[in-house]
């Protein structure tokens, strides 16, 4: 789990990045529970919350004009 201080740190072509590898995950962790090779779906709650983070960063940095 990410900080809401550390997102904030990264420049938007990181937290795009950053974005990309978190929805992979979430797709990932997403498959192994349908299948259920997931041994702790807290886990996906934990990934969707640092999606939403690295969003409401992103969209505060679009907000000031530097994205």
């Amino acid at each position: 789990m990410m900080k809401a201080n550390e997102i904030r740190e990264m420049t938007a072509e990181e937290l795009n990045v950053k974005l990309a590898d978190l929805k992979k995950d979430l797709f990932n962790l997403r498959l192994q529970h349908a299948t259920n090779q997931l041994d702790n779906p807290t886990q996906i709650t934990k990934v969707k919350r640092d999606i939403a983070r690295v969003n409401t960063v992103l969209r505060e940095l679009q907000l000031a004009g530097k994205a």
